[in-house]
């Protein structure tokens, strides 16, 4: 990011140089957290003070000169503080944001094997953490300030860290998202939309506010315990809740390290601790952390109308990956004004795109919503808006063999009849339902014998045991009366008959013999077409614990929330 000169620099370089060689004679390899957060403390301190004795440019530089100078100053202003614009060269933002997160650390501090295990995992792969605290680097500004104004301690920034690796794409087995590794219901009870067009749980500013109102409640729940509000966040505030009580029945204490927990929580806060002293002393683990300055690294920019992820990225002058680096909650090749209404770029670029943007008088979007009329097959839906199944299926991630639903919403090319942006209601609302796409079924009914079972008609009709018993709502193990009527289903045109059972069958060999010819010869009654099997019932859900995330290609996977084990 360019800078230009500053004379107020020199002033600022002298205050800071005292405190940086004594940082450099303290930070050895034995020197412990308190040192260095003292050392952090004070260099943070003397920023503050040249910054006030320095004064301040009236205006911030600007960087685009080709855009107007009223939408540069909209543009300009912090995500974090509304009104504040951002100066890159104000004395405060030279401060090193390392520094400035340990001055913050508040936290109990932990010394037993397990931070051992993890210090040593971790500084063994020291191209792993150069690949973590890279992509930290493009975040940290915004989770510190938040962190910060709400007086929570700095340790929660490093969360991140041990939950996704700092990966806003990371999804776990158990359905677990973005870099604070929401599951779908707790980023719904925090207002972290998930549909079609967007997941919240990925952007950057949504779910670290997210993430931080959630640990605040459960601070709250644990009576200001910042380690069981982490142990509850990784295992669930009911499973600490329960182990709490069950301590304090049996007249155990109740701490972190008191509590019986699984594995992976034990290990949590370890885990954190151990990113917390590579942090406060990284020489010592032979870690060299990447340079982080203390201010915004993106800006957010309001858009008003629905624009292409593709177009978006060409205005902003950056490739289409680094866009979506930045703005990751969008699930389609369409940003929808009336969903996000803005994106989050690169300081620079987001003057870039303000400038290019003005003088843009193309197309902005060449997509749009539909909502399917009445349930469809996929190629039906293709034909109607014009463009071919594969492309269809491919946008819409539609699988093989189902059928669109009914009031399902689709992505597809804008036309002259389907050229207005996706409506608010519909960007915050819009999913897609199917439905297999089977042949028509009708009802058949046939009577069972003395003695008949479930499985014994099933075998007779060569009809699944299973689907006999869910068709029929009794159990596989169910035995019918004498007449009574077995439902089943057959496709259109499909003909049911009994089959002759073999010699090496049971002693009813012949009973069923019988019964098979009376069903063949006009017992077998036919009732009205159904248009679909009745649904079996549903199971309960399970979801695992654990969670990962991929390096990426030819890279080793981390288990986000297990990697160390």
């Amino acid at each position: 990011m360019p800078r230009h000169p500053n004379p107020n620099r020199l002033t600022l370089i002298a205050a800071l140089l005292p405190l940086v060689l004594a940082a450099c004679a303290t930070n050895k390899p034995q020197a412990d957290n308190q040192e260095a957060q003292a050392v952090a403390q004070q260099t943070v301190q003397a920023v503050e003070a040249a910054a006030s004795a320095v004064p301040s440019p009236a205006t911030p530089v600007a960087r685009a000169a080709t855009a107007p100078e009223e939408k540069l100053d909209v543009l300009l202003e912090d995500n974090l503080n509304p009104g504040e614009k951002v100066d890159l060269d104000a004395p405060k933002t030279h401060v090193d944001l390392w520094a400035r997160m340990r001055a913050g650390m508040a936290m109990p501090e932990l010394d037993n094997d397990l931070v051992r295990k993890a210090e040593d995992w971790y500084s063994s792969r020291p191209d792993y953490v150069a690949r973590m605290t890279g992509r930290g680097s493009l975040y940290l500004y915004h989770v510190v300030e938040e962190v910060q104004k709400r007086g929570m301690p700095m340790e929660l920034a490093l969360l991140p860290f041990v939950e996704s690796a700092f990966r806003n794409d990371a999804q776990s087995s158990a359905k677990a998202v973005g870099m604070w590794q929401f599951m779908p219901a707790t980023g719904r009870d925090f207002d972290l939309k998930q549909n079609i067009f967007r997941d919240d749980r990925r952007d950057v500013l949504a779910s670290t506010k997210a993430a931080l109102d959630y640990l605040q409640r459960l601070n709250k729940m644990f009576d200001g315990d910042w380690q069981l509000a982490l142990a509850a966040y990784n295992w669930g505030q009911g499973n600490v809740s329960k182990a709490v009580a069950r301590n304090q029945k049996a007249g155990l204490p109740i701490d972190y390290d008191s509590l019986r927990m699984p594995d992976e929580t034990r290990y949590y806060l370890p885990k954190l601790q151990a990113v917390k002293n590579i942090l406060m002393r990284p020489e010592a683990f032979g870690i060299e952390l990447p340079a982080v300055a203390n201010h915004p690294y993106f800006l957010s920019v309001n858009i008003d109308r629905d624009m292409d992820v593709a177009r978006a990225a060409q205005l902003a002058e950056l490739d289409e990956d680094t866009f979506r680096q930045f703005n990751p909650s969008m699930n389609k090749p369409v940003i929808l004004a009336a969903s996000s209404g803005q994106l989050l770029l690169p300081y620079d670029n987001a003057s870039t795109f303000v400038a290019n943007l003005e003088k843009y008088r193309g197309p902005l979007a060449s997509w749009t919503a539909w909502v399917v009329p009445r349930t469809m097959k996929p190629a039906d839906a293709a034909r109607q808006v014009g463009m071919n199944e594969t492309g269809l299926r491919e946008i819409n991630r539609i699988p093989a063999r189902m059928l669109v639903t009914k009031g399902s919403t689709l992505l597809v090319p804008r036309t002259a009849e389907r050229d207005r942006d996706v409506s608010e209601h519909l960007a915050d609302n819009a999913s897609i339902g199917f439905a297999p796409d089977v042949p028509p079924m009708r009802r058949v009914t046939l009577k069972a014998n003395k003695g008949d079972t479930v499985a014994s008609v099933a075998r007779r009709y060569r009809l699944g045991t299973t689907q006999l018993a869910q068709w029929n709502r009794v159990s596989t193990k169910a035995t019918f009366k004498p007449g009574q009527q077995v439902v089943a289903y057959v496709r259109e045109g499909q003909q049911l008959a009994a089959v002759e059972p073999s010699s090496a069958t049971s002693k009813s060999s012949s009973r069923s013999t019988k019964s098979a010819k009376s069903a063949t010869s006009g017992k077998v009654t036919k009732v009205a077409s159904s248009a679909a099997n009745k649904p079996a019932k549903g199971g309960a859900k399970t979801r695992s614990a654990k969670v990962a995330a991929s390096e990426g290609k030819g890279a080793r996977t981390v288990a986000t929330k297990t990697a160390l084990r």
